[in-house]
């Protein structure tokens, strides 16, 4: 029980069960993949369309989809999990070495850092593609889509945005020149799933006020209802970063959250993993399993089903409080991926204190996030300035909230220093996950009449907080539903960053 409400967690009733693997690597082959027309193996992506290119007939072919994994969502059950998403086993080894073809020659690939390598007699391009058992090939990738000359506009325009306040360092140091195309390891989860959801609700009958000017106060009048909401929900896509030091969206070294921010990604196009799309970018290994991140897609899946509810309570303008939240998973599918972000960092120096700044591009839709080093001097000073103007306008502006003016300057520097560090950026899984909702039960039942309530929301709303995230995100997320000052920050703060 928290705050008089029970938090049920998501259940599985195949989750004891051992999971069914399908294997996406069949028909893979290490060694040469040849152009079909020419049969050479310099093989690259054309990023304008998708396909694969060869680089010396120039012909192209269409990419390889994944045709074997479940595809009717609202069909799943237990538990299914791609082959590129099983266990990590510890004692593989990254080194690989292919023998060549076409000359016999055994050519070293360190699976760490490539998939790809040239047979140093004969110079043709090896690659490996059958899954081994180190997280180094997923089931399928999303090829790159937007072009590095695009990627640095892209983080030129944002960066450009936040000069006033960046440190003179970083504006003396930065230049895109380095910024790399990188292949970032996620777990890609769909779920079959039915949802019950019980608790009371209030719908908005008047606001009025009592008291003298000096003492005023705001009341409400509004109904409160009995509200349950019980159906079948499908969740495709949920997106979950499987490199552990990515997953850590509060660390103090890496802004890793910007990262996190740029999702989502049009998961529909991804295809099955051939090395040729990695060639010419750099990737990374994932190092969690499916049991690491467990945890976080239930919280995850709950919080899409909580969210998906919500076009069904809009009458309870004050807000519902759940008091039993249960979500019940029929089938769920893992699928290991790879997927596209061009990728600017700055490391930050300050004494002993070291902090890497990114900024990140959406290697598909163009989404952009980063971290900017702010010169703290610069903005305190000009928040001091401010305030100082927010003092003189509360003593000479004749305004019955003169006393906000006090608060000038403290929201200045809040709103700059949101706008240059974005620390609260995320990606907002839980209505930008794609879901289907079927066989809705509605219940709404009207309670009784409440008079002369003092606050604007009901008691334990929670239909619109979140639980998969960190404990700083929570309280952020819940002083912004409560705080009608903070909620007008948080909305100003929104426009300036164009969301």
């Amino acid at each position: 029980m928290q705050n008089g409400y029970e938090n049920i967690t998501p259940t599985n009733n195949n989750q004891s069960d051992a999971p069914t693997i399908i294997q996406t690597d069949i028909g893979a082959k290490d060694g040469q993949n040849k152009c079909p027309k020419c049969g050479a193996t310099d093989i690259s992506l054309n990023v304008s369309n998708g396909k694969l290119r060869c680089n010396f007939c120039r012909y192209e072919f269409e990419p390889e989809k994944l045709g074997n994994m479940q595809q009717d969502i609202s069909q799943l059950q237990g538990q299914v999990m791609g082959s590129g998403a099983a266990n990590i086993d510890a004692d593989t080894k990254d080194i690989v070495a292919l023998k060549c073809s076409s000359c016999g020659a055994e050519v070293v690939i360190d699976t760490a850092s490539s998939t790809q390598a040239r047979c140093h007699w004969c110079r043709n391009t090896l690659s490996l593609n059958q899954q081994i058992p180190n997280g180094s090939i997923p089931d399928v990738v999303l090829p790159f889509g937007i072009s590095k000359d695009e990627a640095k506009t892209e983080i030129e325009k944002f960066v450009g945005k936040r000069k006033f306040f960046a440190h003179p360092k970083f504006r003396r140091e930065f230049t895109t020149e380095n910024i790399m195309g990188v292949y970032l390891p996620y777990m890609l989860v769909d779920a079959n799933a039915h949802v019950n959801l019980v608790g009371n609700g209030e719908h908005l009958k008047r606001t009025y006020s009592r008291g003298n000017d000096d003492n005023r106060e705001t009341y409400y009048d509004a109904d409160l209802y009995h509200v349950e909401r019980e159906f079948d929900l499908v969740i495709q896509g949920l997106t979950i970063e499987s490199s552990a030091d990515k997953l850590n969206n509060s660390s103090s070294k890496a802004t890793n959250n910007v990262i996190n921010a740029i999702m989502p990604f049009d998961l529909e196009n991804c295809v099955k993993f051939n090395a040729n799309y990695l060639k010419g970018y750099t990737s990374e290994k994932r190092d969690t399993n499916v049991d690491d991140l467990r945890s976080l897609v239930d919280k995850e899946s709950k919080d899409i089903a909580k969210f998906a509810a919500n076009d069904t309570i809009k009458e309870y303008d004050r807000g519902v409080a759940w008091s039993s939240e249960q979500l019940d998973v029929k089938g769920q599918q893992w699928k290991a991926a790879y997927l596209p972000v061009w990728l600017y960092s700055y490391l930050q120096v300050n004494g002993q204190k070291k902090v890497l700044h990114y900024v990140a591009v959406n290697a598909r839709t163009k989404e952009t996030m980063g971290s900017v080093p702010i010169h703290m001097p610069k903005l305190l000073g000009i928040s001091f300035l401010v305030e100082i103007l927010g003092v003189l306008a509360m003593l000479f502006v004749d305004f019955d909230y003169s006393w906000a003016f006090l608060l000038a300057g403290f929201i200045y520097f809040f709103l700059m220093f949101a706008r240059y560090r974005n620390s609260s950026a995320r990606h907002k899984y839980e209505t930008e996950t794609k879901t289907n909702m079927t066989n809705l039960r509605k219940v709404d039942k009207f309670i009784k009449t409440e008079t002369g309530l003092t606050s604007s929301r009901i008691s334990g709303a929670n239909n619109n907080t979140i639980s998969g995230q960190g404990l700083g995100n929570q309280l952020l997320n819940s002083l912004m539903d409560e705080n009608p000052v903070a909620s007008l920050v948080r909305d100003v703060t929104n426009q300036k960053q164009g969301k």
